[in-house]
């Protein structure tokens, strides 16, 4: 699957410096506006807490014309491969769903990308559209996300974070390590998945997403794809697929194998 902007668009500015003031320089000559109206709207962007603000498919509602020009270009890089004899199949994941009109609102953007692309070129490309499961509200109300997502993809990392409350980095940083000591968690919640909350969601959300759409693909993609003994729960949960970093993927697929041949 080809994931749409997840992060904040702050991460992908300079935060200060000479390289953010070239940047402001180039701007506001590519615009033609002056630096300072420039320097306002980089500062717009910032928010006091990003990883819950206007990021993944919030982004898109908010800014369509994102999602369009990404699924275009994920479309059209799909008519050259089709046109050189190469079997492509682009799945769009659509991120951070909580809301169902969210994704309806990102699946109609994506669709009309899609048509533009096809009536420009000619061509007939084969693709479906997604979303990843990375919020509480999102995992309870897969039964009406299925309606129009045809695959799940579960953003571990994410729907940890939210279902804690708590930040990722802040919370490694500053007290699991000290929580584990102490025994007031058996893991780190984000190296192992945490089966009783976290899992329950992904429970619930996979039984919910198969009553609305039983052939529906249902995977997770985050450092949990990495671990064996997260890899054992999805098995036995039903998920078809995990995703994990490169360095993550030997140990992976030796975990998938444990984990089935015990099934068996």
């Amino acid at each position: 699957p080809v994931r749409l902007f997840a992060p904040p668009l702050h991460e992908f500015l300079p935060h200060a410096g000479p390289a953010l003031t070239r940047l402001c320089r180039q701007l506001a000559k590519d615009l033609r506006a002056t630096t300072s109206v420039v320097q306002e709207r980089l500062e717009a962007l910032r928010e006091a807490n990003p990883m819950m603000g206007l990021r993944g498919c919030r982004l898109g509602v908010v800014h369509p014309e994102i999602s369009e020009m990404q699924s275009t270009a994920v479309f059209e890089a799909a008519a050259v491969c089709i046109k050189e004899g190469i079997k492509v199949h682009p799945e769009i994941m659509i991120p951070l769903v909580g809301v169902a009109d969210e994704l309806d609102q990102q699946a109609a953007v994506v669709r009309k990308a899609a048509e533009k692309v096809q009536a420009r070129t000619g061509i007939k490309i084969p693709y479906k559209i997604g979303t990843m499961i990375e919020v509480p509200r999102g995992a309870l109300t897969a039964g009406k996300l299925a309606k129009t997502a045809e695959f799940f993809s579960f953003g571990s990392n994410d729907l940890t974070q939210m279902t804690f409350g708590v930040s990722r980095d802040d919370a490694q940083a500053k007290f699991l390590t000290y929580y584990r000591e102490h025994g007031l968690l058996p893991s780190d919640p984000f190296e192992t998945i945490d089966e009783e909350g976290v899992g329950e969601l992904i429970k619930v959300a996979i039984q919910r997403g198969r009553a609305t759409r039983p052939d529906i693909d249902l995977g997770v993609c985050g450092e949990h794809g990495g671990d064996p003994t997260s890899v054992a729960f999805f098995h036995k949960v039903g998920l078809n697929y995990v995703s994990c970093s490169p360095l993550r993927v030997v140990v992976a697929r030796l975990a998938a194998a444990q984990a089935a041949c015990k099934v068996k």
